[in-house]
Protein backbone atom coordinates (compact mmCIF):
# COMPACT_ATOMS: atom_id res chain seq x y z
CA UNK A 1 0.00 0.00 0.00
CA UNK A 2 1.31 3.04 -1.04
CA UNK A 3 1.70 5.98 1.66
CA UNK A 4 0.32 8.75 0.13
CA UNK A 5 -3.00 6.55 -1.05
CA UNK A 6 -3.45 5.73 3.07
CA UNK A 7 -2.86 9.00 3.93
CA UNK A 8 -5.20 10.68 1.47
CA UNK A 9 -7.94 8.20 2.25
CA UNK A 10 -9.92 8.98 5.67
CA UNK A 11 -11.06 5.28 6.58
CA UNK A 12 -8.15 3.68 5.34
CA UNK A 13 -5.74 5.58 7.34
CA UNK A 14 -8.02 5.73 10.34
CA UNK A 15 -8.14 1.97 10.08
CA UNK A 16 -4.90 1.41 9.34
CA UNK A 17 -3.94 3.10 12.28
CA UNK A 18 -6.33 0.86 14.51
CA UNK A 19 -5.17 -1.95 13.62
CA UNK A 20 -1.84 -1.22 14.26
CA UNK A 21 -3.15 -0.49 17.79
CA UNK A 22 -5.74 -4.10 18.28
CA UNK A 23 -2.11 -5.52 17.30
CA UNK A 24 -0.56 -3.77 19.67
CA UNK A 25 -2.87 -4.41 22.21
CA UNK A 26 -3.40 -8.38 21.38
CA UNK A 27 0.19 -8.59 21.75
CA UNK A 28 0.09 -7.67 25.57
CA UNK A 29 -2.90 -9.87 25.80
CA UNK A 30 -0.97 -13.07 24.69
CA UNK A 31 2.03 -12.03 26.54
CA UNK A 32 -1.09 -12.03 29.81
CA UNK A 33 -2.01 -15.20 28.38
CA UNK A 34 -5.56 -14.03 27.40
CA UNK A 35 -5.48 -15.86 24.57
CA UNK A 36 -9.26 -16.23 23.12
CA UNK A 37 -10.03 -12.89 23.50
CA UNK A 38 -6.48 -12.16 22.13
CA UNK A 39 -7.26 -14.04 18.76
CA UNK A 40 -10.89 -12.89 18.72
CA UNK A 41 -10.22 -9.18 18.73
CA UNK A 42 -6.94 -9.34 16.72
CA UNK A 43 -9.41 -10.84 13.92
CA UNK A 44 -11.90 -8.83 13.92
CA UNK A 45 -10.01 -5.80 14.37
CA UNK A 46 -7.82 -5.79 11.80
CA UNK A 47 -10.61 -7.26 9.62
CA UNK A 48 -12.38 -3.64 9.16
CA UNK A 49 -9.25 -2.12 7.47
CA UNK A 50 -8.92 -4.95 5.34
CA UNK A 51 -12.68 -4.58 4.30
CA UNK A 52 -12.38 -0.94 3.89
CA UNK A 53 -9.48 -1.58 1.21
CA UNK A 54 -11.01 -4.41 -0.13
CA UNK A 55 -13.90 -1.54 -0.80
CA UNK A 56 -11.95 0.95 -2.79
CA UNK A 57 -11.81 -1.62 -5.79
CA UNK A 58 -14.98 -2.92 -5.92
CA UNK A 59 -16.89 -4.09 -9.05
CA UNK A 60 -19.78 -1.61 -8.36
CA UNK A 61 -21.46 1.17 -6.54
CA UNK A 62 -23.68 -1.92 -4.68
CA UNK A 63 -20.44 -3.77 -3.87
CA UNK A 64 -18.88 -0.78 -2.39
CA UNK A 65 -21.32 -0.60 0.21
CA UNK A 66 -21.27 -4.06 0.75
CA UNK A 67 -17.77 -4.71 1.64
CA UNK A 68 -18.22 -1.16 3.73
CA UNK A 69 -21.25 -2.84 5.51
CA UNK A 70 -18.66 -6.04 6.07
CA UNK A 71 -16.27 -3.74 7.40
CA UNK A 72 -19.02 -1.81 10.19
CA UNK A 73 -20.17 -5.61 11.42
CA UNK A 74 -16.44 -6.58 12.14
CA UNK A 75 -16.69 -2.90 14.10
CA UNK A 76 -19.45 -4.44 15.87
CA UNK A 77 -17.78 -7.42 16.54
CA UNK A 78 -14.75 -5.50 17.44
CA UNK A 79 -16.51 -3.50 19.74
CA UNK A 80 -18.25 -6.59 21.82
CA UNK A 81 -14.47 -8.01 22.38
CA UNK A 82 -13.29 -5.07 24.04
CA UNK A 83 -16.07 -4.26 26.03
CA UNK A 84 -15.76 -8.06 27.13
CA UNK A 85 -12.27 -7.15 28.04
CA UNK A 86 -12.81 -3.31 29.71
CA UNK A 87 -15.06 -5.14 31.99
CA UNK A 88 -13.38 -8.14 32.45
CA UNK A 89 -10.59 -7.98 35.85
CA UNK A 90 -7.21 -8.41 34.77
CA UNK A 91 -6.89 -6.67 31.27
CA UNK A 92 -5.09 -4.17 30.35
CA UNK A 93 -7.11 -1.08 29.55
CA UNK A 94 -8.29 -0.57 26.00
CA UNK A 95 -10.16 2.84 26.86
CA UNK A 96 -8.50 4.39 23.74
CA UNK A 97 -9.04 1.88 21.54
CA UNK A 98 -12.61 2.03 22.30
CA UNK A 99 -12.14 5.91 21.63
CA UNK A 100 -10.67 4.96 18.39
CA UNK A 101 -12.88 2.49 17.16
CA UNK A 102 -15.90 5.55 18.10
CA UNK A 103 -14.04 7.43 15.07
CA UNK A 104 -13.68 4.63 12.93
CA UNK A 105 -17.44 3.35 12.88
CA UNK A 106 -18.34 6.89 12.86
CA UNK A 107 -16.92 7.52 9.43
CA UNK A 108 -18.02 3.87 8.09
CA UNK A 109 -21.88 4.93 9.11
CA UNK A 110 -21.09 8.58 7.37
CA UNK A 111 -19.65 6.54 4.57
CA UNK A 112 -22.63 4.23 4.25
CA UNK A 113 -25.41 7.17 4.71
CA UNK A 114 -23.52 9.27 1.71
CA UNK A 115 -23.93 6.13 -0.51
CA UNK A 116 -26.85 5.32 0.22
CA UNK A 117 -28.41 8.87 -0.75
CA UNK A 118 -26.38 8.90 -3.87
CA UNK A 119 -29.42 6.95 -5.29
CA UNK A 120 -27.57 3.28 -4.79
CA UNK A 121 -29.86 0.42 -3.94
CA UNK A 122 -28.28 -1.85 -1.61
CA UNK A 123 -28.38 -5.92 -0.78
Amino acid sequence: MQKEFLENNPILKLSFEFSLMIIRYCETLELNKKYVLSRQLLKAGTSIGANCMEAQNAESKADFIHKIKVAAKEADETQYWLLLCDYSTDYPDCSELLNKLDEVQKVLNKILKTAKTNNITNH
